[in-house]
């Protein structure tokens, strides 16, 4: 056998390879991923001590078999099939899963439709049965301004609170003895301890300890109270008073579930009614605020329908599909690890080289730990769906946020298998390339889009309605950067200041100039370049890893039958650890 080098010295050293016709820079393998692997003949240089044509010096069985165990780790499943005959059952296990966990996270939206629904059209009722002259399209400036008015909102409150079981369409019942004095509603007003103002003089005297005095009132007393009408002598102090609450609770029963086979909830409704006089600026507003919480209800009974436990049948199953699914991807990360430090003992033994980070990284697969993060967020999600459905819990944003997560984590997870085709892994590729660009591109680009939002808030926010807060800003000036609402941001901003009104011209016009044309068109630019090089990188001489390049010496076919010979202990599906494979049985295969 010719060789591409000189001998081996007697320290096991070897000299400088001097390439010939035959050298490996010739060599282009295309490996089952649809990634291109060349030897270039620097790289070769540093791979191993001494090469042999097309392989290395003096290849023994230990390190075939170690070559074989790293190019079927990095195969794909179908690969994987045809080397070992064994049916991708991670595959299968990620579609079925796929399914019913998009399944489980529609029918708990359509149970939280419901929900969130009931309660705003119960908060709606609310405010046109507890606020006077209450109008939707005023409910940001609902407010009055003279002290009759207060006092006429404050009585029509309470008394349509009493009037409730007559007046309103819906059935609601009371709650007693959540108030102050065990009453059902509490009526109270917050003022300075201490507070004289003379605007004539310019001279105020202001101690800002608050002061709470509050009454309590009973619906439906038998007999009557004779204080029962005590909110009618409430006296407020105008020159000193912060603000006016009224606190009551009322229950109800959402029977919109019962369309969904559902029991249906009780609800129990905690609303405040405040009258905010903060800024003593004479206009007093007035706002109504309503928490739900759900409960169980006692004895129900739906005629005709027994107790239905086929959801959390359903929601068990995605459970225990969810925790196979973790055993599995959490197996396939410590087998890689276990591998991982194999290949680098046998560079250190062998070959008397370090393994850099890169490679060793490759071990570790990405899309396992994204699957891995879906199905605990899926199990977590799940045990609170099932709470909710046994109505022991309440929690329909936390659950829906994290089914939300895992639905979006598992579909994205599907990449992963696409990555195996070159044709569809170019979004991957090209996001990958990117990346690191477009990482520090935004680091630059965060500084100066901050510099305009702490600009914008701190000069524009009193006279403009977009500008109120840092939240607000980012959202109109991220608005103003995809061309939403240019003309409405110009249009609003109020010219009662002409200096802070020029003001404002200069700033919408050299921002909307700045990260329209210039810094979306750059980010744009980083894209593009990326998919370039990879569009091109076919036609190029590619630097490949130690890795992929000890990987590439093993050319035995997926279907060659060699692959059979690593065969796994058949104990059990959970075992983390592959069978170590002795000489013999390499042996013996081959």
């Amino acid at each position: 056998m010719a060789t591409t080098g000189n001998c081996p010295e007697p320290d096991g050293t070897c000299q400088e390879p001097q390439h010939g016709p035959t050298d490996l820079s010739k060599n282009h393998r295309e490996q089952p991923d649809g990634h291109v692997l060349s030897h270039g003949n620097n790289h070769v240089n540093h791979l191993a001590p001494c090469l042999t044509e097309g392989h290395w010096f003096r290849p023994d069985q230990e390190e075939e078999a170690i070559r074989r165990k790293l190019k079927y780790f990095f195969m794909s499943p179908c690969d994987k099939f045809y080397a070992k005959g064994r049916k991708p059952y991670k595959l299968m296990l990620q579609l079925i899963k796929i399914v019913v966990v998009t399944a489980q996270l529609v029918l708990f939206g359509l149970s939280n439709q419901v929900v969130v629904t009931f309660k705003e059209e119960n908060t709606m009722t609310f405010r046109h049965l507890f606020l006077k002259d209450y109008d939707e399209s005023s409910d940001a400036s609902y407010a009055v301004y003279t002290q009759n008015d207060v006092y006429e909102h404050i009585d029509y409150a309470v008394e349509q609170y009493l009037a409730l079981p007559q007046t309103t369409v819906g059935r609601y019942a009371y709650i007693y003895g959540v108030g102050v004095n065990d009453s059902a509603l509490s009526l109270c007003q917050q003022y300075y301890k201490k507070g004289s103002i003379d605007p004539a003089n310019d001279t105020f005297n202001i101690d800002p300890r608050i002061i709470t005095d509050c009454v309590g009132v009973n619906p439906l007393e038998v007999p009557p109270n004779p204080q029962a009408n005590s909110y009618k002598n409430f006296t407020l102090k105008f020159h000193k008073f912060i603000n006016v609450t009224i606190d009551f609770q009322l229950k109800a029963i959402n029977l919109q579930t019962i369309i969904n086979n559902e029991i249906p909830d009780c609800y129990t409704f905690h609303i405040t009614i405040v009258l905010d006089n903060r800024a003593h600026s004479g206009m007093v507003k007035i706002r109504l605020e309503n928490q739900a919480s759900i409960k169980e209800c006692k004895d129900p009974s739906v005629s005709g329908q027994a107790e239905n436990y086929t959801r959390v049948s359903f929601d068990v199953v995605v459970a225990l599909l969810c925790m196979l699914s973790l055993v599995l991807c959490g197996r396939s990360i410590v087998r890689g690890i276990v591998l991982q430090q194999e290949f680098v003992q046998f560079f250190k033994e062998h070959l008397n080289r370090n393994v850099c980070w890169s490679d060793r990284l490759e071990f570790i697969n990405g899309w396992y730990i994204l699957l891995i993060i879906s199905d605990i967020l899926t199990i977590i999600g799940t045990i609170i769906k099932i709470g909710i459905e046994s109505k022991d819990m309440s929690s329909y944003d936390l659950c829906g946020i994290l089914l939300g997560t895992s639905t979006l984590l598992v579909w994205v997870g599907v990449i992963r298998y696409l990555t195996f085709f070159q044709k569809y892994n170019i979004l991957i590729v090209t996001l990958r390339a990117a990346f690191p660009n477009v990482i520090r591109f935004c680091c630059c680009v965060a500084v100066i889009y901050l510099g305009y939002c702490f600009c914008g808030w701190i000069v524009l926010g009193p006279y403009h309605v977009k500008f109120r807060s840092l939240s607000m800003v980012s959202e109109c000036l991220f608005s103003l950067i995809n061309g939403d609402d240019m003309y409405v941001t110009f249009s609003e901003m109020q010219e009662s200041s002409t200096l802070v009104w020029l003001f404002s011209q200069v700033y919408l016009y050299t921002f909307i100039s700045l990260f329209i044309y210039m810094v979306l068109s750059l980010f744009i630019a980083l894209i593009t370049g990326a998919y370039e090089t990879i569009k091109h990188q076919t036609q190029e001489p590619v630097h490949i890893t130690d890795l992929h390049a000890f990987i590439a010496e093993c050319t035995d076919a997926p279907s060659s039958g060699k692959f059979r010979g690593l065969e796994t202990s058949p104990c059990s599906i959970f075992c983390c650890c592959d069978r170590t494979t002795t000489y013999e049985d390499v042996l013996l295969v081959n």
